[in-house]
């Protein structure tokens, strides 16, 4: 008689050894699934918080007053916030590059009171008196730059003194007088064109033009962060400057040109400025550098560096914006606004860092 040889049970030939595997691809599956929603939920809270919050405070203030979401109102909303945010774009780069900038105030009142003083006292043209401006913002800021990178001095105390020093230099121009003023109307050689009016109170087809001018800023900005080789050596130079500087890239060139950046914005920003107050004085938009700051840090930037986008920085001004339109419309006063927009901010930083140490990794 032939041996019988012993048959060893497989999962071909024993339905039951198919259930262990079943349940564990199951399983397996079930935490792809997980691993999936989570980091869906990772994402949203990393890059989504500040449009959630934005959409947050617009539905709430839609049925908190029946006036927030005319036209009128959103339009308004716009022009106030269209200074922010253009500095806001700026203050992205700095903030990115490790650093910050505590001048772009002074910087701002300063190229608004050159470009106004240009054009009213020494009767120079729209044109130049514009470049005058803008080109002043640019040369403080590139100041700046040389002061922090070659003088090895902090961002912080550089641009503090800058902002005390631009400051003193719009005040020395202007005498401590608004431009154009009544007080010295016989050397005036004219007023502010309506050129430079247009640029801060016109429109264009309905759309104000501090909208479209805020929609270029930051279009460029986007452009230059994401699509040239100086966007990513500010991102490099702010996320490891010691790996960056291994892989060549020059880290004292780009943070000057960061700050070369930040102060044409603000020289732009003062222009446009002073054609919505039709006036200038070396006084104006004092506390801009904090707001601007806090613009940037809502949107979601990483105020040690390497992070950050101009977009979520646009969208922090605009919920500083609504907020500060929303309450001054629920008639909330002028000194509870101040406490609530700190209390707000602070917050604001410390779900930040709370969400990056909980969901970044």
């Amino acid at each position: 008689m032939r041996e019988q040889r012993k048959r060893i049970p497989t999962e071909k030939n024993n339905p039951q050894s198919t259930i262990p595997s079943t349940v564990s691809s199951r399983i397996s599956l079930m935490n792809q699934w997980v691993s999936m929603r989570g980091g869906k939920i990772r994402k949203i809270l990393l890059s989504g918080g500040p449009i959630m919050a934005l959409l947050f405070l617009i539905i709430y203030l839609s049925f908190a007053s029946p006036y927030f979401l005319t036209v009128s109102n959103l339009l308004n909303i716009t022009r106030q916030t269209s200074i922010n945010a253009i500095l806001a774009v700026g203050q992205t780069m700095v903030i990115i590059c490790a650093g910050i900038d505590l001048s772009v105030g002074a910087v701002l009142a300063l190229s608004a009171s050159m470009s106004a003083v240009a054009m009213s006292y020494w009767g120079l043209s729209f044109g130049v008196g514009i470049l005058l401006g803008v080109g002043t913002g640019a040369l403080t800021g590139f100041i700046s730059g040389i002061i922090i990178t070659k003088g090895k001095i902090p961002d912080f105390i550089a641009t503090l003194g800058m902002m005390a020093a631009a400051r003193g230099i719009a005040l020395i121009l202007t005498g401590g007088l608004p431009v154009p003023s009544h007080f010295t109307a016989l050397k005036l050689v004219g007023y502010l064109p309506p050129e430079l009016i247009w640029l801060g109170s016109g429109d264009v087809w309905g759309v104000p033009v501090p909208a479209l001018i805020i929609a270029a800023v930051t279009i460029l900005g986007w452009m230059v962060l994401t699509h040239t080789t100086l966007g990513r050596a500010i991102y490099a130079v702010g996320g490891n400057r010691e790996a960056a500087r291994f892989s060549g890239i020059n880290i004292e060139r780009t943070r000057i040109i960061a700050y070369t950046i930040m102060g044409l914005l603000a020289g732009v920003a003062g222009v446009v400025l002073t054609g919505r107050l039709n006036s200038a004085n070396a006084l104006m938009a004092e506390g801009a550098e904090l707001q601007s700051i806090s613009a940037v840090v809502i949107g979601g930037a990483n105020l040690f560096g390497g992070e950050g986008g101009v977009f979520g920085s646009l969208i922090g001004a605009f919920i500083m914006g609504v907020l500060g339109n929303g309450l001054n419309l629920l008639n909330v006063s002028a000194f509870w606004q101040r406490l609530i927009m700190g209390l707000i901010i602070i917050g604001v930083v410390v779900f930040d860092q709370w969400r990056r140490r909980r969901f970044a990794t």
